[in-house]
């Protein structure tokens, strides 16, 4: 049988030469052992080549040339077009059982960013997703992006969703030129970053941008991605390129500054092998993150001293903040985290993101 493909016509059957071969043979009323001889190959090989489980080899289209009178190029076709069309068709198949795992990616949030082509067609999903991936087939997904794939508390998360994520991030940071990575750079950098903290978006995230970069840090934002659940996530691209992405999921600009110094935590206290998501989990990896960002941000001493004289009223809190070189909205994170104050308390020294 023959379908229509693009435009030109494909077979949806693989047929060897081999059979064209024993129709030769049939025809000249020769047995395959006289053929074996006249060729000086092996009746085994003529034989696998008629059922198909050996390939003719352009040395045997030669032999074949010989002794039927047919040019070699003809045998050599016959044998291109045989594993051409089974690659094909098992290619299609190959689809197909991709197809499942397609449906599991949020392929429409793909498609609206610009990663992937917009379509409904799910052979044509699979198809523009390995190349998003990187993968020759989804299937490999898992081994390529394994920190998605990490058992999570929430049974809500997706794993390709997370997979999706990170994916967005990784090629977004691939286009950003940075300098090799410096340890002693980036441990110099972190007044810099504090520093940041008290200026406005709009002010700080290219100036962020940069510092990562000249420290050899490609930081990124990608927004939020439904059945996610990550703040932020770190990987190393290179031995001498990190990447750090962020999502600004809760908008406030004291949790994204956090993550970031969490992530931070990552890149400096843990190996270059591993790739860290921030979900929320108690891990000792996530922990000494998290004691890291909270020291870069409010050294603990400071902190310890402030808290003593519980007196947490909107003047005593900027005043802090100004005395540590930090945003106010960051002290009324911690001070909240800790239930030092409700949650509806000095809301207004909180930076919202956009």
């Amino acid at each position: 049988m023959i379908k229509k493909v693009n435009g030109g016509f494909n077979p949806n059957i693989a047929i060897p030469p081999g059979e064209t071969l024993q129709e030769y043979l049939e025809s000249l009323s020769m047995k395959q052992v006289d053929l074996a001889k006249r060729t000086g190959l092996t009746t085994k090989t003529i034989n696998e080549i008629i059922k198909g489980k050996a390939p003719i080899t352009p040395e045997t289209a030669l032999r074949l040339e010989n002794v039927f009178g047919t040019p070699a190029s003809f045998w050599n076709n016959l044998e291109i077009n045989y594993q051409e069309t089974r690659a094909r068709i098992q290619a299609e198949k190959d689809i197909e059982a991709e197809v499942e795992i397609a449906r599991l990616v949020p392929y429409a949030e793909l498609a609206k960013r610009g990663f992937v082509k917009p379509t409904r067609n799910p052979q044509e999903k699979v198809t523009n997703l390995r190349p998003f991936f990187g993968v020759a087939s989804l299937d490999y997904i898992p081994a390529v992006l394994a920190a998605a794939f990490r058992r999570q508390d929430n049974d809500a998360a997706s794993h390709y969703a997370l997979a999706c994520w990170i994916r967005m991030g990784e090629i977004m940071a691939g286009q950003i030129q940075t300098e090799p990575f410096s340890e002693k750079n980036l441990r110099a950098s972190i007044p810099a970053f504090r520093a940041l903290t008290t200026e406005e978006e709009s002010e700080f995230f290219p100036k962020l941008e940069q510092l990562c970069a000249a420290c050899g840090i490609a930081m990124v934002i990608v927004p939020h991605l439904k059945r996610t659940y990550a703040q932020g996530a770190t990987k190393w691209l290179s031995p001498g390129k990190a990447m750090i992405i962020l999502s600004k999921r809760y908008q406030y600009a004291d949790i994204f500054w956090f993550s970031f110094f969490h992530e931070l935590g990552h890149i400096l206290l843990h190996s270059r092998k591993e790739a860290f998501i921030e979900l929320g989990q108690k891990t000792t990896f996530e922990t000494k993150a998290n004691e890291f960002a909270s020291e870069c941000l409010i050294p603990q001493s400071s902190y310890n001293k402030f808290v003593q004289g519980n007196n947490f009223s909107r003047e005593r809190i900027i005043h802090f903040a100004n005395e540590v070189g930090i945003d106010p909205g960051v002290v009324v994170g911690r001070l909240q985290h800790d239930k030092r104050l409700r949650r509806d308390y000095h809301e207004e020294l909180k930076k919202k993101l956009h």
